[in-house]
């Protein structure tokens, strides 16, 4: 056996100066880290503050919080322009419709691509490969032709849902999460003479329960940050999302106001409030969980 004493100088040395080494280049990866942290977090410490903000300071200092200069009036004022619960409420139905149909559509297209076997499955994979390469812009005027002139859906919720109800994210994700499965647990599903729809709910559904959190909380961004297509859709105020409704209120009533910065930072804080919750409550979900286990005992 060979001793510590027996091994040459250098051998010694370089034994010794391992844990150390180890401990710097640790020290250096969290160094890295917490400044990467600290710069993601600097964007929304400004805004809570520019929200909190009784006048407007653009200099350092205004990175502060000082208590002379905090107040509630900006949210109070952007809720009497634009009522915050109603374009709350409209971004809530908006997303829950988007992430219910993406969570129901894709679970039956990624099922079908990782489970079943048919005629043209590689096509079908490949035109939701091919979806994920094609920009959304690209497509919005077929879009607003067909939802608007075609299907009169404008200023409607359905009209706001429709474009986004199939995620081809979703889809991918879905699949892999199925070819991880074992075959064995669908076949002897089948031998028992389950039908294909109760496998996929009492059988493949459950073991992919962490990709349906992923699907759901990938999805969600989305929709609840988007802009564009609810604005061209919805004419009628009543039925403008949130970030519609900031948007307009930025450009009309906010100019009038003596803080118009500080109550659009408080609209976005309300706007970003429902997202980092539901991460904080989430987030330990996004880890797999073991799908093996599934066929112990």
């Amino acid at each position: 056996m060979t001793t510590e004493a027996s091994l040459p100088t250098d051998a010694r040395r370089t034994r010794a100066g391992k844990p150390g080494g180890t401990r710097v280049l640790a020290a250096l990866r969290f160094g890295a880290l917490g400044v990467g942290a600290l710069a993601a977090l600097v964007p929304f410490y400004y805004m809570v503050i520019g929200a909190l903000q009784r006048e407007r300071d653009t200099s350092l200092f205004g990175l502060l919080p000082l208590p002379g200069n905090l107040t509630l009036d900006n949210f109070t004022e952007v809720n009497e322009s634009i009522n915050l619960l109603r374009s709350l409420g409209n971004s809530l139905i908006m997303t829950a419709g988007v992430v219910g149909c993406t969570l129901v559509f894709g679970l039956l297209v990624g099922y079908a691509l990782s489970i079943l076997q048919f005629r043209g499955q590689g096509l079908v994979f490949a035109l939701v490969l091919l979806v994920q390469a094609i920009p959304f812009q690209l497509l919005m005027i077929p879009l607003y032709v067909m939802v608007v002139r075609y299907f009169n859906l404008a200023d409607n919720y359905i009209g706001m849902i429709l474009p986004f109800a199939i995620n081809s994210v979703a889809v991918l994700i879905f699949r892999q999460y199925f070819l991880q499965i074992p075959k064995e647990i669908f076949d002897a599903a089948r031998i028992d003479g389950a039908s294909e729809m109760r496998i996929l709910r009492s059988i493949a559904v459950p073991l992919v329960r962490p990709a349906v959190l992923t699907a759901m909380l990938v999805t969600f961004i989305g929709p609840w940050n988007e802009f564009l297509w609810p604005f061209l859709v919805t004419k009628n105020a009543d039925l403008q999302t949130l970030a519609v409704s900031l948007a307009n209120f930025s450009q009309s009533n906010g100019t009038f106001l003596a803080n118009p910065m500080g109550a659009v930072l408080a609209g976005a804080c309300v706007l970003a409030v429902p997202v980092v919750v539901l991460f904080l409550l989430f987030q330990r979900h996004f880890t797999s969980a073991n799908l093996g286990s599934a066929v112990k005992g």
